[in-house]
């Protein structure tokens, strides 16, 4: 049998600060999940987000250090009001913008926000194909 592509995890240093970041895009995290070291959510298509702290990681490799950002993920929007509220949102609450939206040449708004942990997140919507 071949491995199944089951999850993707995230290092976190805070876990309510992050759970807190990806709250405020739809991700339905139960109450007090803030609290616990690893924390999991399933999404469309039966993929599971997985959150662990440092802490949590440093108890079964007690050598890891986090490295700097190095992936991303992208939240697909209704329409380009969306992408425009959700990035006017996110910066007002103090996360960081990294692009304004912008109409990008492959048919999308697009933008780009950090979250907690200095990763990218980028939030998108398809255009309306020009007549």
């Amino acid at each position: 049998m071949a491995p199944t592509f089951s999850a993707i995890g995230l290092a976190v240093a805070d876990m309510a600060a992050s759970l807190s970041f990806y709250r405020r895009l739809g991700l339905p995290f139960p109450a007090g999940a803030e609290d616990e070291p690893h924390v999991e959510v399933t999404v469309s298509g039966g993929i599971r987000l997985m959150w662990d702290t440092h802490a949590s990681i440093r108890s079964f490799d007690p050598d890891y250090e986090p490295g700097p950002p190095s992936g991303g993920w992208a939240f697909r929007c209704a329409d380009a009001g969306e992408v425009e509220k959700l990035h006017a949102d996110l910066v007002a609450a103090g996360y960081p913008s990294v692009q304004e939206p912008w109409d990008a040449p492959w048919g999308q708004r697009y933008a780009q926000v950090r979250d907690p942990d200095d990763n990218v997140v980028d939030l998108f919507a398809q255009l309306p194909s020009p007549q």
